[in-house]
């Protein structure tokens, strides 16, 4: 089931070099998140929990990930996203991530 959001997502979110898409990946561990130009096919900014020894809830260290992910595109000068869910609802650690990005100058 959430491979056929996912898809129905993807089908209408593209990144484009003037508003890249910022995907997220939750698992049970980890938090995810990538800035991506669909266009080029890379992977402009990425910020994630592997490796690092943050610690809190997993809403925290989303938080905390939403807040590195806004602060790297300000250095690459990206002001401005499409938000790509990836089939997840948006709630709950999702939406902290969102918030945290938005509280740091994100726009989406």
């Amino acid at each position: 089931n959430r491979r056929l959001r996912k898809n129905r997502v993807r089908a209408r979110v593209n990144g484009t070099a003037d508003r890249p898409r910022l995907t997220v990946f939750i698992s049970n561990k980890h938090v995810s998140a990538q800035i991506i130009d669909d266009t080029k096919g890379i992977t402009i900014v990425s910020a994630t929990t592997v490796g690092t020894k943050l610690a809190g809830s997993m809403t925290e260290l989303a938080a905390k990930v939403g807040s590195d992910i806004a602060k790297k595109a300000k250095k690459a000068k990206i002001n401005a996203v499409v938000f790509d869910r990836n089939g997840r609802q948006y709630a709950g650690r999702l939406s902290a991530l969102a918030d945290a990005a938005r509280k740091e100058g994100l726009e989406f």
